[in-house]
């Protein structure tokens, strides 16, 4: 990774953090329609995960992979108004998150069916085999989500068509509530059906980096899909309405010592690459601006209820 990268990277994976924050608190000031999902303390996953890929790959991001969409140019305005569910929003106020795509982005829009974008993907995947195109799939999964029906079958199925699939396995501690040993039998590495399989800290943003660019590479020679564990943990409840009371203080704590920032500022650091101490404060800044010009936006015209709405 060349110093640019790294500093795009790490201003990613802050503006994700910030973005988040501010969301919080329209939250929790009653302006949202919908709660808020984080992904405190995984940043580093979505965002390092994301800009390995080239700009010709394609990512199907789930409701905590807000980095990866950032990468792949979304702006805060448009996840404001998503969550505000106004009219100049991406779904002009009919989803309330980050459910939505962006083909010229590259992006294919999310879904609440865990596991549903794994034989999605798939798919996609194999139509670039079948255009013979030089492209990458890429979406996520977390520990609940791997236990589904459909992770298995569409992973599955890439491993058989030997598709340029990469699905990243978020091990981040908990299925909601639910912490893995009561809902898997071993590990989620062992999960991948055959696909090459990479294990690595997830809170290491460089580590996430370099294994997505070696599992790349590997789907642009031909060898099938690559399933990527990123080690990781929530440190957010499930979402705002949750509020983590049956995880253990000090499990926090140890995950909070190794949060992905500081530790890729350091990393940066090792290397004489300095970031703008004035970084934060302008991200802030300008996404409270942001954010204020969202909730002045119009609400959706009712009578355009009916529209995008197809029968058979």
């Amino acid at each position: 990774m060349d110093q640019d990268t790294a500093l795009r990277l790490y201003e990613a994976m802050l503006l994700t953090r910030l973005t988040e924050e501010r969301l919080v608190k329209l939250f929790r000031q009653g302006h949202t329609l919908g709660s808020v999902y984080r992904s405190l303390g995984q940043e580093a996953t979505a965002c390092a995960t994301a800009m390995a890929l080239g700009p010709e790959d394609v990512i199907a991001p789930l409701i905590r992979n807000l980095g990866s969409m950032f990468v792949r140019g979304v702006t805060p305005r448009e996840i404001f108004l998503q969550y505000l569910g106004r009219a100049p929003g991406p779904t002009g106020g009919r989803e309330h998150n980050n459910h939505f795509g962006s083909v010229e982005r590259g992006i294919i829009a999310p879904t609440s069916m865990l596991g549903a974008l794994i034989p999605v993907m798939a798919g996609v995947a194999l139509s670039f085999r079948q255009k013979g195109e030089r492209r990458v799939a890429m979406t996520w999964i977390g520990d609940g989500g791997s236990s589904t029906g459909a992770f298995y079958e569409g992973l599955n199925f890439a491993v058989v068509q030997k598709l340029p699939l990469i699905v990243v396995g978020e091990s981040n501690g908990y299925a909601f509530s639910t912490p893995p040993d009561r809902q898997m039998a071993g590990r989620m590495s062992q999960r991948s059906q055959g696909a090459f399989t990479l294990t690595v800290d997830g809170n290491d943003a460089a580590a996430v980096y370099e294994a997505t660019a070696q599992a790349r590479q590997r789907c642009l020679e031909g060898k099938g899909p690559a399933f990527l564990v990123c080690e990781t943990f929530r440190r957010a409840g499930h979402a705002e309405h949750d509020d983590q009371r049956y995880v253990d203080p000090a499990v926090l704590a140890e995950w909070t010592a190794k949060d992905p920032l500081p530790r890729f500022e350091a990393w940066m650091g090792l290397r004489g690459w300095t970031l703008d101490p004035s970084l934060a404060s302008r991200l802030e800044a300008k996404l409270l601006a942001t954010a204020e010009t969202a909730l002045e936006a119009p609400w959706p015209d009712p009578g355009t209820l009916a529209q995008g709405v197809h029968s058979s």
